[in-house]
C-alpha cells in the first residue's frame, strides 16, 4: 500500500481542523491526512509513521514550526515541508528556505493557495522517490563507464547507446561492431580500453539493471522480466541476476518494497 501521508501541525484547533476538512474534500480518500497540536506531538507521529509531506505553522508555543523542520532532519526525517505562518517577516521565509522547505503560505490561507501547495509538494515527493528508487538500481561500474570521456570514443559511445536501446534483444559483438562500422576484434579491445569493462561484462550489467528497474517498478512476472531484460529463458536469467546481485530476482523484489 503506498497512500502518501500529509500531516498538518498548528496549535489552533480550529485552523487545525479547517486546514484537515479542505484537504480530506480535495484527498477524497486517495491519501492519509493527519493533524498533530504541537511539535513534540509532530516528532512522536512522525517516528511512528511515515509522513511525505509535512504542513506546519511556524508559530507555535514551546517547539516552533522552524525547530520541528530541524528536529526533524536531525532524526533522518525528511518529508516535504509546507510552512504556514501569520507573519510575513522576511527572516521567517528566508530560514524556511535554508531548511529546505517548498513553500511558504501566509494566513488567512485561501483553499486554491492549499490544495495548489500541496499538489506541488506531491510532485516533489515523487520526484524524491523516482530519485530513490534509481539510487537503489544504479550500477557503479555503469555510471562510471558512462562518464568515462577519452577523445575518440565515438564509436564506443556510439555502440553502447546501440546496446542500450537494443537491450532487450539478442546481442552479439559482430552485430554491434557492424553497426559502428569496425572489425569486431578491434571493437573489443576499444571497448575494454575505454568502457574499463569487456563487451559481454557490459551487456550483462545493462540487462541486469533494466531487469531491476523492472522488479522494483512493476509487477511484471519474473518469466516477462526476463524476457524484457534480453533473456530466453527465466531459469538462466535467474542464474546471472544472483551470480550479480546475490539474490534471486524474486528477493530482490521483495527486498526494496
Amino acid at each position: 500500500m503506498n497512500t502518501k501521508t500529509i500531516l498538518i501541525v498548528d496549535d489552533e484547533p480550529r485552523t487545525r481542523q479547517g486546514l484537515k476538512k479542505t484537504l480530506d474534500a480535495w484527498a477524497d480518500g486517495k491519501y492519509q491526512i493527519f493533524t498533530a497540536a504541537n511539535g513534540e506531538e509532530a516528532i512522536g507521529l512522525m517516528q511512528k509513521q511515515k509522513v511525505h509531506i509535512l504542513i506546519t505553522d511556524i508559530r507555535m508555543p514551546e517547539i516552533t514550526g522552524l525547530q520541528l523542520l530541524k528536529m526533524a532532519k536531525e532524526q533522518n526525517i525528511f518529508p516535504v515541508m509546507i510552512v504556514i505562518s501569520a507573519y510575513s517577516e522576511f527572516e521567517y521565509a528566508q530560514e524556511a528556505l535554508r531548511l529546505g522547505v517548498i513553500n511558504y503560505l501566509l494566513k488567512p490561507i485561501s483553499k486554491k493557495a492549499l490544495i495548489e501547495a500541496v499538489e506541488d509538494a506531491l510532485q516533489a515527493v515523487e520526484k524524491q522517490e523516482r530519485a530513490g528508487m534509481m539510487e537503489k538500481v544504479v550500477d557503479k561500474k555503469l555510471v562510471d563507464a558512462s562518464t568515462q570521456n577519452p577523445l575518440d570514443r565515438g564509436p564506443i559511445r556510439e555502440a553502447m547507446d546501440y546496446i542500450n536501446k537494443n537491450i532487450k534483444n539478442e546481442l552479439t559483438q559482430k552485430e554491434v561492431a557492424d553497426h559502428v562500422h569496425l572489425n569486431p576484434s578491434y571493437l573489443s579491445v576499444l571497448f575494454k580500453e575505454h568502457v574499463k569493462l569487456n563487451f559481454s561484462e557490459y551487456v550483462t550489467r545493462r540487462r541486469i539493471q533494466r531487469a531491476k528497474e523492472l522488479l522494483i517498478t512493476t509487477n511484471f512476472p519474473i518469466n516477462d522480466i526476463a524476457e524484457e531484460s534480453g533473456y530466453k529463458t527465466a531459469k538462466y536469467f535467474i542464474k546471472i541476476f544472483k551470480e550479480l546481485e546475490g539474490m534471486t530476482p524474486s528477493a530482490y523484489r521483495k527486498n526494496q518494497q
